[in-house]
């Protein structure tokens, strides 16, 4: 653990493997939150299981796409106990995270067509836990207006990475008080308001990071993407696979 008193995790990366964990420890974090889109929580588990040891927690989470690709608002969920597939409605998802007691972050706040609003935080406030205020793939003023937000609902604030791209680990993270040794007591810390300062780094080398994921959005934001993936491959957290055995026909928007 660093410095002695804090506890520092990277609250949303989407990337893992050998590199990004050895990226994680020379940076000094003590857990990363691993939330990849498109893939089901038990895959998310059983990679999160592998690359967790006693200098490093990796922690399963999900970011579930709410609404349409067109106008999908992305919901993070810590602690999920059972799968959420993405593409179903804000009401539906956030009663589902509710009832089974996941800590549930808003990333990246009105960011472009991915972020919920701030009136949408004030409506499913009772539910939500935090929001970002620092990620490294967003503008400033995005991140001023993200801090506006927190400021305006008076919600604890987390940062993160949210890298994309391995060198992006450690840009941003978050600081506890006190130290957890497993995903079920970082789920207790966020749900009861333990999340104490966001810290992010600076210079000529973090700028380029952060230029690196904003111009990743190009890739990753085409409807060709959408089409591939979505459409035509039923990804695996599409709602309509089998593996959900229906219970998400009445809030599925596809």
């Amino acid at each position: 653990m660093t410095d002695c008193d804090e506890f520092r995790v990277d609250m949303h990366v989407k990337v893992l493997d050998e590199q990004v964990v050895q990226r994680a420890k020379d940076r000094s974090l003590d857990a990363l939150v691993y939330a990849p889109h498109f893939v089901r929580l038990p895959e998310i588990r059983r990679q999160a299981e592998r690359f967790s040891d006693d200098e490093l927690l990796i922690v399963p989470a999900r970011e579930v796409f709410t609404g349409t690709w067109r106008n999908r608002k992305h919901v993070l969920a810590v602690g999920l106990t059972e799968p959420v597939p993405d593409f179903i409605t804000l009401t539906g998802a956030m009663q589902e995270l509710d009832r089974q007691g996941a800590a549930v972050l808003i990333p990246h706040p009105e960011f472009l067509n991915v972020g919920l609003s701030e009136a949408d935080i004030c409506v499913h406030g009772d539910v939500i836990h935090a929001v970002e205020t620092y990620n490294p793939k967003q503008l400033r003023r995005h991140n001023r207006r993200a801090k506006e937000i927190v400021e305006d609902t008076a919600k604890p604030a987390f940062g993160s990475s949210y890298a994309h791209l391995r060198r992006s680990v450690g840009e941003a993270w978050t600081t506890l008080d006190t130290h957890v040794k497993t995903a079920a007591e970082l789920v207790e810390r966020i749900r009861d308001g333990g999340l104490t300062r966001v810290v992010h780094r600076n210079g000529r080398s973090h700028e380029l990071r952060r230029r690196a994921e904003f111009a990743h959005l190009g890739w990753e934001n085409t409807w060709g993407k959408f089409n591939r993936l979505i459409l035509s491959g039923m990804e695996a957290t599409h709602p309509d696979r089998d593996e959900y055995d229906g219970r998400f026909d009445d809030v599925s928007v596809y």
